[in-house]
């Protein structure tokens, strides 16, 4: 049998998705199961960006502009402009969803043995894409007791090597929901110029900002023009995971210049994707003020309801919806598939991502699980009472 490639068998499952096999086989056996596990929102999506791609006729479905329909980018220009950020099309790179933004930008900018210094736990596939160019994520932990806040700017410091090669900061944050501030940023800008490096930036949860804070985007900040580059995706702003358009997003000309060189080998993004998003730039406000006081409602029920169940605790998350809680178990892998595998309530269960993907070395996850808070309240109540019976007869507890 010919032999995987050593970077194919290097390469990391999905903390979020791994378990998926154990959901199904509960399914099969007619457990309801919860899914706490993935950004996968229940909202509607907006009935007129779907209208749009109903009413599109199409007689040929050609390939588009390797970087994306001129007129989408023109309405991307309108849209960012609503947040203070000036940009022309030529600086926006539309992708099949961020994660390819994440792909290129990581192929443009780094070359084998670089460093990209993220606080963590972070979001578990950018140490997948790191892999696939043979670059090394540096962790820079936060403390769950702060909330996930950014840690101290010397820690960053003094995480920089000759092989550092760039900063990055999700904001808001997954896996945690913590919101870094404009000051927090602006520290993060001072290592980034001086230190001439790349600030990478995923703020695809830029629309979920909660009691009262705003969104500081890493494009407004000073003197950073050539060192930020963007990702955004259309995913979770419009409930739309399946649309599969995100974009990359520098005002750096070789940077955006050698990324078309990638754009135009994978040919082009996908035009009904590309149709349907940029009719959802025209949603109206009242569907964002809507979704943003179901999801804080939301998250107001998941903090409650974690910090009351004895020996669990859950910081309060300022955006996006996602969290992650300190837990009383051996072993959140062993905990998350037990729970699949050998519990039910009332004939339910509910699927956790064990927090273990999200750090770099995993002992540091290990009492952790990120939950996400994108199904309904009422099922949100359900899936918190399974959480809180489950741990009464968890075999590993701890405490």
């Amino acid at each position: 049998m010919p032999k995987i490639s050593n970077k194919g068998t290097e390469l990391p499952q999905s903390a979020i998705r791994k378990l998926v096999p154990f959901a199904d086989a509960a399914k099969a056996r007619g457990i309801h199961v919860y899914h706490l596990n993935i950004g996968q929102p229940d909202i509607e999506t907006p009935k007129g960006a779907l209208k749009a791609l109903a009413d599109t006729h199409i007689d040929v479905l050609e390939y588009s502009h390797s970087a994306g329909i001129m007129s989408y980018r023109q309405k991307l220009c309108e849209y960012y402009k609503r947040y203070g950020i000036e940009l022309t099309p030529e600086r926006i790179l539309v992708t099949t969803g961020g994660s390819e933004a994440l792909q290129m930008a990581f192929t443009v900018c780094l070359n084998p043995g670089d460093e990209i210094i993220i606080p963590e736990p972070y979001y578990t596939n950018y140490n997948t894409f790191a892999k696939l160019c043979d670059a090394k994520i540096v962790t820079i932990p936060s403390d769950i007791k702060t909330g996930f806040a950014l840690p101290p700017i010397e820690d960053f410091e003094k995480a920089i090597t000759p092989r550092t090669r760039a900063i990055m900061i999700c904001n808001p944050n997954n896996p945690t929901g913590y919101l870094y501030s404009k000051e927090e940023l602006l520290k993060v800008a001072g290592l980034v110029k001086k230190y001439d490096l790349f600030l990478f930036a995923d703020e695809v949860y830029r629309e979920f900002c909660y009691d009262g804070a705003e969104h500081y985007s890493v494009l407004n900040l000073p003197g950073c023009e050539n060192n930020v580059v963007l990702f955004d995706s259309v995913s979770k702003r419009y409930s739309a995971c399946g649309a599969r358009v995100g974009c990359l997003v520098t005002r750096n000309s070789e940077v955006y210049s050698i990324a078309m060189r990638l754009a135009q080998a994978r040919l082009s993004p996908p035009s009904f994707g590309q149709i349907f998003a940029e009719a959802a730039i025209d949603t109206p406000q009242e569907y964002f003020d809507k979704v943003q006081a179901e999801y804080i409602a939301r998250r107001n029920v998941v903090v409650e309801g974690i910090n009351k169940i004895p020996g669990c605790f859950c910081p309060m998350p300022k955006g996006a919806f996602y969290t992650v809680i300190d837990l009383p178990v051996d072993d959140s892998d062993r905990f998350c598939q037990w729970l699949l595998t050998d519990f039910n309530y009332n004939g339910a269960t509910v699927m956790l991502a064990p927090a273990t993907g999200f750090y770099e070395n995993p002992e540091n996850g290990r009492h952790q699980a990120r939950i996400t808070y994108c199904i309904c309240i009422d099922d949100l109540k359900s899936a918190i009472k399974c959480l809180e019976e489950a741990l009464k007869v968890y075999p590993g507890r701890t405490r």
